[in-house]
């Protein structure tokens, strides 16, 4: 959270670089397609706080493996959906989410209130490529079978509709620095979602 506090969230100084990047902007998406790091990005070009669900999650109860070990998944589930309600509070933050948080319908209508949602897409090749380069296979459960590129594939089969009804930011083919400069790009030629059309 870079030092940031929830309840300081929504007093980050400056003003958005455009008007119509008001509210907050959230970023969805499978592991591995660079939710944080074009957050942190993005983040800067716009002059908005970040913050990533999981480093807040992590801060309150350790490690997000131990708390599926010791307390279940819906222990988990519980805990994301409490962070999504205070993260909906915050203004001109970009939110970088765990993989599996905005497939719940209830985190959705909390956190797309006020802030548009992108989820970031890959190719299952370039997601375990990056998650293998950096070194995270340890701290992903999911991936340490003996055929990790097929696991990635069909978790992203089950989970298209859910992240389909977003709007897509491919990230393979493209650096993190391009990647965040795109969406900042959209951000100023597209509406608002809930603002009204002329």
């Amino acid at each position: 959270m870079n030092g940031d506090s929830i309840d300081a969230l929504d007093a980050a100084s400056g003003e958005p670089t455009d008007p119509s990047a008001a509210g907050n902007i959230v970023l969805t998406g499978f592991m591995g397609t660079g939710k944080s790091t074009i957050g942190r990005l993005l983040a800067g070009l716009i002059d908005f706080a970040f913050v990533d669900t999981d480093d807040v999650i992590e801060s309150r109860h350790g490690p997000i493996t131990t708390i599926f070990d010791d307390h279940g998944e819906a222990r988990f589930r519980s805990i994301e959906r409490t962070v999504a309600a205070e993260l909906a509070r915050c203004d001109r933050t970009v939110i970088a989410t765990g993989g599996r948080m905005m497939l719940d319908p209830h985190n959705v209508e909390v956190l797309s209130r006020r802030g548009r949602v992108f989820c970031l897409t890959a190719t299952p090749g370039d997601i375990l490529a990056r998650v293998t380069a950096d070194d995270h296979r340890s701290g992903r459960p999911l991936l340490a079978g003996p055929d990790p590129a097929a696991v990635i594939a069909d978790l992203l089969d089950q989970r298209r509709a859910g992240y389909g009804r977003f709007e897509q930011v491919e990230t393979g083919t493209r650096s993190p620095q391009a990647t965040a400069a795109e969406i900042a790009v959209r951000l100023r030629s597209l509406q608002r979602p809930g603002a009204e059309t002329a």
